[in-house]
């Protein structure tokens, strides 16, 4: 793996871990909130010997990346056009690199609502997946029914910078209570990376987090779906993010297909041996069958 320091166009230092090597083309994954580049080293194993580089990223306020001035473990953006800044960023230090192509796309629950921005945007890749997609947060029902009056005040209460609702800051989560994955051996896998590297934890979003998502996954599911080969994957025991709205939007999808993966929680590439290779398996089907795609057009946005 190399590790590279990156800067946004409003200076933020981003993180980028590059594994190259692929003869096929170049993965670009884009992981959920609380996640980083290292959590990844598996599938990168994976995609090498499937005959693909990888590239990763450190979204700004998580992994290594510029963490808020305000308080370092809580997940904040103000809007999130920021990801798209971080997204230029990374795109333009992988053409530096001249990473090989055609490139791939693999977005994971808040990666996917900011890939499915970033092929909106244009994103040069030949096809694309997304791994439990946050196009819709999951929320308990007296929450959700407030979320429209609430979140709007946020900033008029002087709360954007608090923690949201049944968030706090970064707790141990134990195994029995885990909304992420079926699999003891992954899940612990994941807790000993961020005992043994505690820089990496990140505790709940703020409440102008909450308010940006739920503004742009409104505002995603309004558009027409991209001229982009798309394979999207959901858990059959989701808790985190909406399934229906993933189901509705796929729907309409003319170059996508939707697959669900029975009996997983919300983290499909860490999950028990079985469902993993599910998962891993239809990626690599899907980005096998794109690999001579015509140019990629940009988008009408």
């Amino acid at each position: 793996m190399i590790s590279q320091w990156v800067h946004a166009a409003d200076g933020t230092r981003l993180r980028m871990a590059h594994w190259p090597g692929g003869t096929k083309g170049t993965v670009l994954l884009f992981p959920g909130r609380t996640e980083y580049c290292e959590k990844y080293a598996l599938l990168a194993g994976d995609m090498h010997v499937a005959g693909y580089g990888m590239a990763a990223f450190d979204w700004r306020g998580q992994g290594l990346a510029d963490r808020p001035a305000h308080r370092r473990d809580m997940g904040h953006v103000e809007s999130f056009d920021d990801y798209r800044t971080d997204v230029a960023a990374f795109v333009a230090s992988l053409q530096d690199l001249d990473a090989p192509k055609p490139w791939f796309l693999i977005g994971h629950s808040m990666g996917g609502a900011i890939g499915l921005r970033a092929l909106h945007d244009g994103l040069p890749v030949a096809a694309a997946a997304f791994s439990a997609p946050m196009w819709d947060i999951a929320m308990r029902p007296a929450l959700k029914a407030l979320r429209g009056v609430l979140l709007p005040l946020t900033g008029v209460l002087g709360l954007g910078l608090s923690f949201a609702a049944t968030t706090g800051p970064y707790k141990t989560m134990a195994f029995d209570d885990n909304p992420l994955t079926t699999d003891r051996a992954q899940f612990d896998y994941m807790a000993r990376q961020l005992a043994s590297y505690p820089d990496l934890r990140l505790g709940g979003p703020s409440n102008m987090w909450v308010r940006a998502a739920v503004t742009e996954t409104a505002a995603l599911m309004t558009r027409a779906a991209p001229a982009i080969p798309t394979l999207t994957m959901i858990a059959g025991r989701e808790k985190i993010v909406v399934n229906h709205v993933i189901e509705k939007r796929m729907a309409d999808w003319p170059m996508g297909r939707l697959m669900t993966i029975d009996g997983a929680e919300h983290e499909l590439l860490f999950e028990a041996p079985a469902r993993r290779q599910q998962a891993l398996d239809a990626i690599l089907a899907h980005f096998d069958a794109h690999l001579t795609a015509p140019p990629i057009p940009r988008s009408q946005a």
